[in-house]
């Protein structure tokens, strides 16, 4: 099944391994959060045991340095796509709301990004995210 929408998300690849995983799951439930409709219904085991919900599609995550992460962003809002960010002082924070904080405390010039995730349209998520290589 090939769907008309893509989530993206990008991680800047000189994290520690923890901080990546630690990024990407933020992100992810950034998207599961704010657009509703890309969840799937909830799972069932042959026990009666039931499981939450995912996803209904694919997530692919992409690598990129700081440089790469700035211009994503900048095409993603061009585009008016469905941007979650997360910069180098929320490691620093340990709760939603210092999050929010340290975000509202900078530009979007002045992000120290580390990762970011992208929904919308499948041909606008893949020019956003046009030349970025899958995370290894």
């Amino acid at each position: 099944m090939r769907f008309t929408t893509k989530i993206g998300i990008v991680v800047r690849g000189d994290l520690a391994d923890w901080q990546k995983l630690n990024v990407t799951a933020f992100l992810a439930s950034a998207v599961a959060g704010g657009v509703p409709e890309v969840i799937g219904e909830p799972y069932e085991d042959g026990s009666g045991t039931s499981y939450l919900p995912m996803f209904r599609q694919p997530v692919l995550v992409y690598a990129a340095d700081a440089a790469e992460l700035a211009r994503v962003r900048d095409r993603a809002v061009e585009r008016g796509l469905d941007v979650a960010v997360y910069i180098e002082e929320m490691f620093k924070t340990g709760n939603d709301a210092d999050n929010r904080a340290a975000v509202r405390a900078v530009t979007a010039g002045e992000m120290s990004l580390v990762g970011l995730a992208v929904y919308g349209p499948r041909n606008a998520v893949d020019k956003t995210l046009k030349g970025l290589a899958l995370h290894a």
